[in-house]
C-alpha cells in the first residue's frame, strides 16, 4: 500500500494559507513536524505522539472494479499522520524538507531518486537560480 499520497496531502494542507477551520490545529502540528526535518528522533518522536491522537483506521474496499485493497479511514487528520509516518519509515526522515528560498518556508516531500529536492516548486528553484546568477553576474561587474 503506497501511502505518499496521503503524505503529499499533509504538505498540502501545512502549504495551505487557508486551512478548513477544523484542520488549523492538525496544520500546525504537522508543520512542527516539519520544522525539525533535520533530526529523524525528533520527527519519529513527534510523529509518533501525533499517531497516539490521530489513531488510524484502515479498511478495506472495492470500488472502480479495483479488486479488494486498503483505504485509510476517512478522517484526513489520521491519513495525513500516516502518510507521513510511512513516508518516514520507508524512505527516511531527510525525505521532509522546507523550501531553501529565502522568502519561501514551505514544506515539500522530496521523492527524488538522489534526495537532492531543496525547494517546494520549480518556481521557487528557478527564483533562487536568478537570484543567484544575478549577484554573480553584479560581483564580476564590479
Amino acid at each position: 500500500m503506497d501511502l505518499t499520497s496521503y503524505a503529499e496531502w499533509a504538505v498540502r494542507l501545512i502549504n495551505d494559507p487557508a486551512p478548513p477551520p477544523e484542520l488549523t490545529g492538525l496544520r500546525a502540528e504537522l508543520a512542527s513536524v516539519f520544522d525539525v526535518a533535520g533530526d529523524a528522533r525528533a520527527v519519529a518522536e513527534r510523529l509518533n505522539a501525533l499517531l497516539v491522537r490521530y489513531p488510524v483506521h484502515p479498511r478495506l474496499s472495492d470500488h472502480d472494479g479495483q479488486g479488494w485493497h486498503l483505504h485509510l479511514a476517512e478522517d484526513s487528520a489520521a491519513s495525513a499522520v500516516m502518510g507521513l509516518a510511512a513516508v518516514v519509515a520507508e524512505l527516511g526522515a531527510d525525505r521532509l524538507g522546507r523550501c531553501h528560498e529565502p522568502r519561501c518556508a514551505r514544506a515539500f516531500l522530496d521523492t527524488s531518486s538522489n534526495r537532492s529536492r531543496r525547494y517546494c516548486s520549480p518556481r521557487c528553484a528557478t527564483r533562487a537560480n536568478v537570484a543567484a546568477y544575478r549577484r554573480r553576474r553584479s560581483a564580476q561587474e564590479s
